[in-house]
């Protein structure tokens, strides 16, 4: 059965949410040895999260107010989940929300390039399971 108007569009908004998570973090990570690493992880953690949960949304799969990319995936049907290691989850988890805060480690730019990478691999899964009319964006 397809998906309503109203469902199409609000995993629309999850996909331009997160589109503008993905645009963040590339951009941030071009500025080099001044890119704020911490922060590309944290944006490259919501692209992922906020791609599983339109997935969620478009399958009617209900899920809690959570950033664990753990949960979110082991919601998904079997056909649906991105491979990501069990490592590759956890780090992506552990981005949502220490990055934001003062105290937490060093991050390298190696380190955020991967967590970019991470990102874009849930994004182009998730993004070919998604009906053509939700990746469009808002109407404006």
């Amino acid at each position: 059965m397809p998906a309503s108007e109203g469902v199409l569009r609000v995993v629309s908004e999850w996909a331009v949410k997160a589109e503008e998570d993905l645009k963040a973090a590339t951009h941030s990570l071009k500025l080099g040895r001044s890119c704020p690493t911490a922060i590309v992880c944290f944006h490259a953690q919501q692209c992922a999260e906020k791609y599983l949960k339109a997935y969620l949304t478009l399958a009617a799969l209900p899920f809690p107010k959570t950033h664990e990319i753990e949960e979110l995936i082991g919601r998904l049907p079997v056909h649906a989940r991105p491979e990501l290691t069990a490592e590759e989850q956890a780090l992506l988890t552990e981005y949502a929300v220490g990055p934001r805060y003062p105290g937490w480690r060093e991050v390298s730019l190696r380190e955020a390039r991967r967590a970019l990478s991470l990102a874009r691999r849930v994004r182009k899964h998730v993004r070919a399971l998604l009906p053509k009319e939700a990746l469009r964006g808002p109407k404006r």
